[in-house]
Formats: structure tokens, C-alpha cells, sequence
């Protein structure tokens, strides 16, 4: 296993208020924002010191998500994720969106564990 194989990678927002969501943010954690256009609309990149901290997207511009609450997603690093899928479904969690690659940034898949939290499985790039 790789020393970073099972730690916490990358968090998102996903919220319907971008705008408010990067005031409070900024004020309460002095994060600086980027914004890079994506399929689904802007990805909002927060740093903090030069250094990437979290990412946020706009949940209405979502396709599926129409009823799904404001949340925050948290993302493990694992060194394979179809293997990590595949011990999700034998001790029995439930898979969400099944493995998909995502350019430059890795292989990601949504994930349920056995008591139900949703939690985003991804082997970085």
C-alpha cells in the first residue's frame, strides 16, 4: 500500500450558494478561490498558503441532484479503486456511481459503507 492509501484526500462542497458559500469560507478560513469551468458548470477551487484545500460546485447545476441537501463530500484515497469497489460490495455497502475517471485528477467512485455514509473512494493521478 501506498503511504497515502486510505486518508482523507480531497473534500467538495456542494452547495446552491456558491456566492455565499465563498464569503462565509473566505472569512471564517481565509481561503483564496479559483474558478475552472466544468461540464456540469464552475469548479471553485479553495486554497489556502499557495496550497489546495477543498473544492466547491454549484448543486443545482447538477443533473440528478435536484432534491439532495447542501453537503460536504469527502473523498479516501485508495491505491485501486475498482478493488476498493469491490470489498465495498462484499461487506456489504452499496456503490452509488460505479468507477469513472476524471482527467488529471484520477479514478473516483461513490460509495456507501455497511451503515449507510456516503463517502467518495478515488486513486489521485
Amino acid at each position: 500500500m501506498t503511504e497515502r492509501h486510505g486518508t482523507v484526500f480531497w473534500s467538495e462542497l456542494m452547495t446552491r450558494d456558491v456566492a455565499a458559500a465563498r464569503a462565509y469560507y473566505t472569512a471564517v478560513c481565509g481561503w483564496e478561490w479559483a474558478t475552472m469551468p466544468m461540464g456540469e458548470g464552475d469548479y471553485h477551487v479553495a486554497s489556502r498558503g499557495g496550497r489546495m484545500i477543498a473544492g466547491m460546485m454549484n448543486l443545482g447545476a447538477m443533473a440528478g441532484m435536484g432534491g439532495a441537501p447542501p453537503h460536504w463530500m469527502t473523498y479516501l484515497a485508495v491505491d485501486d479503486v475498482d478493488a476498493a469497489v469491490a470489498v465495498t460490495r462484499a461487506q456489504g455497502g452499496m456503490i452509488h456511481r460505479e468507477p469513472w475517471d476524471v482527467a488529471g485528477v484520477g479514478r473516483i467512485a461513490i460509495v456507501g459503507d455497511p451503515g449507510g455514509a456516503v463517502v467518495g473512494l478515488m486513486t489521485p493521478t
